[in-house]
């Protein structure tokens, strides 16, 4: 049935199939939450001819944001992470960039990979144990930071500084990850705000360096939806030289350009993430190897350790597993998860998005992993953002990141407190852990749905293919397994609607990236 209502007004000689997609009028949540502002977006609304872009509000929002998440770490700065063993800890204001100021040789003015830190400050750890990229970072903030300036700088001074100064780097990659998301759908603008928002990422975005890859990971996206794939490439191995995540997106990439037959610009991709990551990595593994292998080294080396359920099982045993056989059951894992996604992607009724395989595959490395520092939600939003656009949904899921993050904090009060025991005694822990489980495996399964049954998937709904796939949006394809080699010719019969096939080639003008038929 053909809809009478009338529609909304957009901007002269501007095609109503590009406007924006407001979220207000396709997602409940978001229109409940629009009453604080003037409820939802009337249909007789004006779209453009002013300077609050979405994107503008999206970037202020994420400062406003990032701005809180400093707030929330002041009973530290003013004195929890340099007095009392605790009081980081019950005031859930953890970092670790103060205590890595000295603890890794950045206040001797030691070279990160090339000096040996003494053991006296480091605790044992020889070498800067973060990817070379990161170790950058580290070092150009302790740079800006200085060298004393007379005998009145104390340490204690100097760690506020660094902090200040890498909470300033930080919040520029912050407003770099919520405008990448926001400019990644065209017509989707407003998803950004899911980023800008997260309640997750404001607690935890000060506590390490991660948000450097994850800028560097959502740029790449971004310049893979605009069919650039050398550039997108490139700014996946320089953050894949920040942290190890994001080179698994080329798993997924791969899966969907076989089933595209876009080999070609897959092998520029791949080659340009090779080049961006031996061009930063190599000149420090051939001068200092060792080094250059401690991150490595390290992450092998590591036993289990907080936030993965592999800890409440050792908790539970009475014979600990080894570190040996916890890294060879966590690889056996995450190669098995990376099987299902295989299998997902080449049977899917529809080739899938690349935002959900790479949340998927992201997803996957985190709940088989034998650690979940909880920094690590930080990977997770932005591609959950563009994966699946949803309010509750990503509700559900920051609420359970929300009280992992405050049970971590409370876990380590009690273990800090002596015979006080202020805070979460074990068993309370392991609940906080099963939380994050369950609501990372609950936004799984919805993407997941939406991969099985594409109408249910909020960016399709309007007719798109995949507005993150740059060559992939659109193209036919070429391989696919199952019943998604042999499509049926028609919707089922005897339904109301339009038959709308899915990535074709030449799209159609009214939804653009689909063409429409009419349902017997």
């Amino acid at each position: 049935m053909t809809s009478t209502s009338p529609s909304p007004r957009t901007g002269p000689g501007r095609d109503p199939a590009e406007e924006p997609v407001a979220p207000t009028r396709q997602d409940e949540v978001a229109a409940a939450g629009s009453e604080l502002i003037g409820g939802p977006l009337g249909r007789r609304a004006l779209f453009g001819g002013h300077w609050w872009t979405p994107v503008r509000i999206i970037a202020l929002i994420a400062i406003g944001m990032f701005a809180l998440g400093m707030v929330q770490k002041l009973p530290c700065y003013n004195g929890g992470w340099f007095f009392g063993a605790g009081a980081q800890y019950t005031h859930a204001c953890y970092s670790d960039i103060p205590h890595l100021f000295q603890g890794r040789g950045f206040a001797e003015d030691l070279v990160p990979y090339f000096d040996r830190i003494p053991r006296d400050i480091s605790g044992g750890m020889e070498y800067l144990e973060y990817p070379v990229l990161t170790g950058v970072f580290m070092e150009v903030a302790s740079w800006i930071t200085g060298v004393p300036t007379d005998s009145t700088d104390t340490l204690q001074y100097r760690e506020q500084v660094y902090w200040l100064v890498n909470a300033g780097m930080l919040m520029v990659c912050a407003v770099v990850i919520a405008v990448c998301v926001a400019r990644t759908h065209r017509r989707r603008p407003w998803d950004g705000l899911l980023v800008a928002l997260a309640p997750a990422g404001a607690l935890t975005a000060t506590i390490n360096w991660d948000l450097l890859a994850i800028a560097l990971t959502a740029a790449a996206m971004l310049m893979w939806a605009r069919a650039r794939p050398l550039a997108f490439g490139v700014l996946l191995g320089l953050a894949t030289a920040a942290k190890l995540y994001p080179v698994f997106l080329l798993g997924p990439l791969l899966l969907l350009c076989w089933r595209a037959g876009r080999w070609r610009e897959f092998g520029i991709a791949f080659a340009g993430a090779a080049g961006a990551w031996l061009a930063v990595n190599l000149p420090v593994m051939i001068g200092a190897f060792d080094g250059w292998a401690k991150f490595y080294t390290f992450s092998q080396e590591r036993g289990t350790d907080f936030g993965s359920f592999w800890l409440i099982l050792q908790q539970r045993m009475d014979t600990p597993l080894s570190t040996e056989t916890v890294n060879t059951l966590a690889t056996l894992l995450m190669v098995a998860c990376c099987g299902l996604i295989a299998a997902l992607t080449l049977t899917a009724p529809r080739r899938p998005r690349f935002a959900q395989l790479a949340f998927l595959v992201v997803a996957a490395f985190i709940l088989t992993n034998k650690v979940y520092s909880p920094q690590y939600v930080l990977w997770l939003i932005p591609l959950a953002a563009l994966a699946r656009p949803r309010w509750r949904d990503f509700l559900i899921w920051q609420a359970c990141e929300v009280m992992y993050f405050l049970g971590i904090w409370m876990y380590l009060a009690y273990t800090t407190s002596g015979d006080k025991h202020q805070g979460l005694p074990e068993e309370g822990y392991q609940l906080a852990i099963l939380l994050h489980l369950l609501g990372t495996l609950y936004l799984c399964a919805v993407i997941v749905r939406d991969i099985l049954m594409p109408e249910r998937d909020p960016v399709r709904k309007d007719g798109s293919d995949d507005p993150s796939g740059g060559v992939l949006d659109g193209a036919t394809d070429v391989f696919a397994l199952g019943r998604a080699a042999h499509p049926p010719r028609h919707a089922a019969h005897g339904t109301d609607g339009t038959y709308v096939q899915w990535g074709v080639e030449s799209p159609g003008p009214a939804l653009g990236g689909a063409v429409q038929e009419s349902s017997p």
